[in-house]
Parts: C-alpha cells; sequence; structure tokens
C-alpha cells in the first residue's frame, strides 16, 4: 500500500494554524524550503 507523507503534514500543518496562527509563517516558510530540497534533489 502505497503512502504518503504529504496529506498527513498537511493535515498537521493545518492543525498547527488553527491552533496558533502566529505560526503561519513559519509553516509555510519550512514547506517551501522543504519542497525546493526535495523538488532539486528529485532531478
Amino acid at each position: 500500500m502505497p503512502f504518503s507523507i504529504l496529506p498527513v503534514v498537511s493535515i498537521l500543518a493545518g492543525l498547527l494554524i488553527l491552533i496558533v496562527p502566529r505560526l503561519l509563517n513559519y509553516i509555510v516558510a519550512i514547506y517551501l524550503i522543504l519542497a525546493g530540497i526535495i523538488g532539486l534533489l528529485h532531478l
């Protein structure tokens, strides 16, 4: 059964943003950095 970590990370990030809205900038920044690194490594 293939399992993707992205939906789990998205749900956790959404819950954190609902609980602590100040974390929004940090969560978005970390997500973009990780997405960029993963994109570069899969070239």
